[in-house]
């Protein structure tokens, strides 16, 4: 009777309140429920779909497309949800814009949902991406959205939200020539096979398109997914610098190109586009901002395996990094050891095929010169001994000789073993009635794109 007593009482009490004192304990037990098991409204699809305009709003690229269904592309476990709940929690925290971070996880990601959604895929200038394009960029948002994924169970498991690897130290490059070529880099002798930590490379991509089947337009697909980040983009020579800055400025970026961002500098805007040589990086990545480039693009990627530019990716390894190459390697270096990830393949027989460049006829002719005592260095010819071989009158004079009755006015370019190689081979093109001009380094500047165009 004692221990039922405080019911009784209890229950006489309800009985002698009013409706409205019922009506209020009702609600005050349900808000009692509410605070016990709560219905977060992001839970709600109509919750989730609030939550993605304000995350678009603030990282600027869409996490909820029209016509999809919030409560499948936001379920929880998937990239896009692990998205909405990093840039919710960077708002929450206070931050204005995204984090580099947030970017180097989600931005990219983000961007090609957004231009693979499109009907059809284009860049800014309306140029529509072909299909070997497209499967670069849906295959670099498959490596991504597992990457992802891995990232998610990697925390899960660790439970200290750093999945990252600490930062590697940075290679002090000593000074060279801004116009070394990359290929200089790769004659190091007996160069040593890389076995240290490598912390970005779970972060570089590569993809291999043949020669002349549109890399360049596929680079520009990739720069109108990354229109929040900041680029990078690196080629082997300063006259393909002016060519990539021509090309994206015809399909509409060029507003975004500035000057290489150094550390502790803000750059002038939030999705900058750099463009420089190997050789150049090879010489400043320990002084490039870590903030300000998200994405390195990597054109002719094969042309990034010597030693120090190698070093240099390795040491500037937060963001992603994409390599673009018509080959998987150059001589013994494969692409896959500093590109570990392939996102698409496009041999050169299909590309033919397909018609996407033209059949391939060859000729070969065998050598008049003896280059059997011309050295290997780092997996390829000596280039002064190589020039010192075939660099000779009668060589050049027969190689013009050749040209002519094979080709006649046919334009072409042919390669040289050498600078003053190719200037005498121009010379007796020249001489056998040919207009030639050499295309070398010290050509004043501007001069080799007129000559090749």
């Amino acid at each position: 009777m004692l221990r039922g007593a405080p019911l009784l009482r209890l229950r006489r009490q309800e009985s002698r309140a009013t409706p409205e004192e019922r009506a209020a304990r009702t609600r005050a037990a349900h808000m009692s429920e509410a605070i016990l098991n709560p219905t977060r409204e992001s839970d709600t699809p109509d919750g989730l779909a609030a939550d993605a305009l304000r995350a678009q709003d603030w990282a600027g690229e869409p996490i909820l497309h029209s016509g999809e269904e919030p409560a499948e592309v936001l379920a929880t476990g998937t990239a896009r949800r692990a998205a909405l709940e990093d840039a919710l929690a960077e708002i929450e925290a206070g931050r204005r814009s995204p984090s580099p971070r947030w970017k180097v996880r989600f931005g990219l990601l983000l961007g090609l949902e957004r231009v693979l959604s499109s009907k059809p895929p284009a860049t800014a200038a309306g140029t529509e991406l072909r299909k070997h394009q497209i499967d670069a960029l849906a295959g670099m948002l498959t490596e991504l959205i597992a990457a992802n994924q891995r990232q998610a169970e990697d925390l899960a498991l660790n439970g200290n939200g750093h999945a990252e690897a600490d930062e590697a130290e940075e290679a002090d490059e000593p000074e060279e020539d801004d116009e070394l070529e990359a290929a200089e880099d790769a004659d190091d002798e007996d160069e040593p096979t890389f076995a240290g930590e490598d912390p970005g490379a779970i972060r570089r991509y590569r993809f291999r398109h043949p020669t002349a089947s549109g890399k360049t337009i596929a680079a520009a697909g990739f720069v109108e997914a990354a229109r929040t980040l900041g680029i990078l983009i690196l080629t082997h020579r300063r006259l393909l610098v002016t060519q990539f800055q021509r090309d994206l400025t015809t399909e509409g970026y060029g507003d975004r190109f500035t000057d290489a961002i150094e550390r502790g500098k803000e750059p002038v805007r939030e999705n900058p586009i750099t463009i420089q040589t190997y050789a150049w990086f090879a010489r400043h990545a320990d002084s490039i901002s870590r903030d300000a480039y998200q994405l390195v693009i990597c054109d002719e990627a094969h042309t990034a395996l010597g030693e120090k530019t190698s070093a240099a990716i390795r040491s500037f390894h937060e963001p992603l990094y994409i390599g673009m190459t018509a080959t998987e390697q150059l001589i013994a270096k494969q692409v896959s050891d500093v590109f570990p990830a392939s996102v698409d393949d496009l041999p050169l027989t299909d590309a033919a095929r397909r018609g996407l460049i033209a059949p391939l006829r060859c000729l070969r002719v065998p050598p008049a010169a003896a280059i059997n005592a011309v050295p290997i260095v780092g997996g390829d010819f000596e280039e002064r001994a190589l020039a010192a071989a075939l660099d000779h009158q009668a060589l050049n004079q027969a190689a013009a000789s050749l040209y002519r009755e094979r080709f006649d006015t046919t334009p072409g370019i042919v390669y040289a073993a050498g600078v003053d190689h190719a200037y005498n081979l121009a010379q007796e093109s020249r001489a056998a009635g040919r207009k030639a001009e050499a295309v070398a380094r010290r050509t004043r500047p501007g001069k080799p794109a007129e000559t090749l165009a």
